[in-house]
């Protein structure tokens, strides 16, 4: 009797006890106590992504899908290389470097402690842009990355003061370079400046992906393997074992990043079906769930949201079909709109903007002749996206067609005929 009574009380103190490991973890069937790396608290959010900081922007239309804590600044660890892979291509861009010129590896580049992540460069190695630029881009190698920065600007402080400069051209107001690689704790951003600043990569840097989306790639012919993107959420990553579980069809960029004060970081892109996402998660607990977070992020997007265009591009608006003009063989001329209005909207929603104002040139200020896509004035729209933020547009107005000038005899009569009518006008305001 003794011995059932005390298997009943034992049984009542393992259900108490799991109900109670239950209720810690669950509130409201929300995930609560979600940390990053070291245990750090994530900040609580709608989806329960365990992440300190995250930022879901669509590319095209720049609207916030999805946003965590996404001003506060934060270590951005080896996602520093991102301004350090945009300032090189700017570079080769404007003819100051190129792909193909040599750099010789100073001691100062060389010297990478072993802890880091590095290709193993030795002082006089001789290595192409190209060749350093990929080991930075797929492998995060900090001696690489110093190589290059040292080729730009001489020397290592003097390139993180062009990327302190850059930053303030861009706009990124929160980013603070301390170093190239992102070792140093001190070197931060927010999650909105790091979307910035991958947005305009992306946007001025058309072969960055071709980079940044390579699976893998043998640096030297005499290394026994090859470097392995650090980004196991490459698309393409679907045929290779061991990493196929976090591959994600459409990714192909962008940085990944992990010092203990910044944990577990990314910055990535995906596109499917003409949508590209841009994202950030900061503050992660491991190497895989950085990517889990992204996935997360990814999954809600795809399953939400859809891209529709509410105004195209060449569109005749209603009460701005023409605008009147001076000396043309017509007294109006037909104008459409130069671009679309594309928006995300939540699927199975019609999407709506609003003409809140146009900016229409004067009559006295359009005189024929006028080629056929004259700017003639711009209208200004809002949308209420589905957070419920407005957002503004401005589409331009251009002329469709030519408008030739009149010939002087039709002016001299149009002129006759505008004085008659003016005169008949004044006559009939006296009765």
């Amino acid at each position: 009797m003794l011995k059932k009574m005390g298997k009943i009380r034992l049984l009542s103190i393992i259900i108490l006890c799991t109900l109670l490991c239950i209720s810690s973890l669950t509130v409201g069937g929300q995930q609560v106590g979600a940390v990053g790396y070291d245990n750090r608290p994530s900040t609580d959010n709608a989806l329960g992504l365990q992440v300190k900081s995250a930022l879901l922007i669509e590319f095209e239309t720049g609207q916030v899908m999805y946003e965590v804590n996404p001003d506060e600044a934060l270590p951005i660890a080896s996602m520093t290389k991102l301004m350090t892979e945009y300032i090189v291509m700017k570079e080769i861009e404007n003819g100051r470097l190129s792909w193909d010129q040599i750099i010789t590896v100073t001691p100062e580049a060389a010297d990478t402690h072993p802890s880091e992540s590095q290709i193993y460069l030795a002082t006089g190695d001789q290595h192409t842009v190209e060749e350093l630029y990929i080991a930075m881009a797929v492998g995060s190698a900090n001696d690489a990355t110093k190589a290059l920065a040292i080729a730009v600007e001489g020397s290592i402080q003097g390139f993180i003061d062009r990327m302190n400069k850059t930053a303030d051209e861009l706009g990124l107001t929160t980013a603070v370079f301390t170093s190239v690689t992102g070792l140093e704790d001190s070197t931060m951003m927010s999650a909105r400046d790091i979307v910035s600043l991958a947005s305009t990569i992306l946007t001025e840097c058309p072969d960055f992906l071709k980079y940044s989306g390579m699976q893998e790639y043998q640096f030297r012919e005499r290394d026994t393997a090859p470097i392995i993107n650090f980004n196991y959420m490459l698309g393409i990553n679907t045929n290779k074992s061991g990493l196929k579980h976090l591959a994600y069809e459409g990714v192909d960029g962008l940085k990944t990043g992990f010092i203990s004060a910044a944990g577990y970081n990314f910055a990535g892109t995906v596109q499917r079906d003409g949508v590209r996402y841009i994202s950030v998660v900061m503050d992660t607990r491991s190497k895989d769930a950085r990517f889990l977070e992204t996935a997360s992020l990814y999954n809600y997007a795809f399953a939400t949201f859809e891209k529709k265009t509410v105004l195209a591009p060449k569109s005749v608006v209603e009460g701005y079909e023409k605008v009147k003009i001076k000396k043309g063989v017509e007294k109006a001329i037909p104008v459409v709109t130069a671009s679309d209005i594309t928006v995300l909207t939540n699927k199975g929603t019609e999407a709506k903007v609003e003409l809140v104002s146009a900016d229409i040139k004067t009559e006295d200020e359009l005189v024929a002749p006028i080629a056929v896509g004259t700017k003639v004035g711009t209208l200004n729209y809002k949308f209420i996206d589905p957070s419920g933020k407005e957002l503004q547009y401005q589409v331009d107005l251009l002329t469709s067609e030519d408008a030739a000038k009149a010939s002087w005899f039709k002016l001299f009569f149009r002129g006759l005929g505008n004085f008659f009518s003016d005169l008949f006008d004044s006559i009939m305001n006296i009765f």
